[in-house]
């Protein structure tokens, strides 16, 4: 897999609001979805584990079934973690603590990391204002941006 700066991260909660029709981002994050379909997207497994446990939880064992299916596509590019970022995911996780920051979003940062840049879908708008890539740059949360106009 080669990594591109043009991918945009996409987070657990951004899924969640796509599958879930009573979720309260869920027409905005259609919308969105569907005006970037050009775009390549990227997340990380621990991203998935997390969607495909709550999916089931919130809406049942075929919603996390259609989510592994697109992945299966090829629609999803997902990033495998190394026993190196280890020790970045417990800094990350220590610098956060006061949120905190779980594993999924230690993971997306890492990502961002990767890339090079922090273009991100996500409905977590406190933390992902908080957390810096490279200890200094934001995310840039399209969703949030979308979702203010």
């Amino acid at each position: 897999m080669s990594l591109t700066k043009n991918m945009i991260i996409i987070d657990t909660g951004f899924w969640l609001a796509l599958a879930n029709k009573n979720d309260e981002y869920h027409l905005a994050a259609k919308t969105l979805f569907q005006s970037l379909e050009n775009e390549k997207f990227i997340t990380t497994w621990c991203v998935v584990t997390e969607t495909c446990y709550l999916l089931q939880k919130r809406l049942g064992t075929e919603a996390s079934k259609t989510f592994i299916r697109k992945i299966s596509t090829g629609m999803l590019i997902i990033f495998d973690l190394k026993l190196i970022h280890c020790f970045r995911i417990e800094q990350l996780m220590l610098k956060y603590k006061d949120l905190p920051m779980d594993l999924a979003d230690a993971s997306l940062v890492i990502l961002a990391e990767e890339l090079g840049q922090g273009r991100i879908l996500s409905v977590d708008f406190r933390d992902f204002n908080t957390y810096r890539w490279k200890n200094a740059k934001p995310f840039q949360n399209l969703f949030q941006e979308f979702n203010n106009k």
